[in-house]
């Protein structure tokens, strides 16, 4: 049986400004995605519908619910914590 384990980033606290990033790294997560499920031939839908390949999220982002925008924002946040956890710096050039 599969047990997740991610690592483990709670003590890392995000400055603001990367914080303020997450939105724009989640929002690209949400275009990222849609791009796939398209190429995979999957289109607008109001319910999800694995065989006939539809789904409401294939919409912009700023058109998803709140509920769907807070998944891409956890990946976003999760991930620059990651980044910072494993020694990394993140700098705007």
């Amino acid at each position: 049986m599969y047990t997740p384990k991610p690592f483990n980033t709670d003590h890392i606290e995000l400055p603001e400004e990367l914080v303020a990033l997450t939105e724009k790294i989640a929002e690209n997560v949400h275009e990222v995605w849609a791009q796939g499920r398209i190429a995979e031939g999957w289109t607008y839908g109001e319910k999800q519908d694995s065989e006939k390949k539809t789904t409401p999220c294939m919409v912009p982002y700023n058109e998803l619910p709140e509920s769907e925008k807070d998944y891409d924002r956890n990946t976003a946040m999760g991930t620059l914590k990651l980044i910072m956890a494993l020694g990394y710096r993140i700098e705007k050039a």
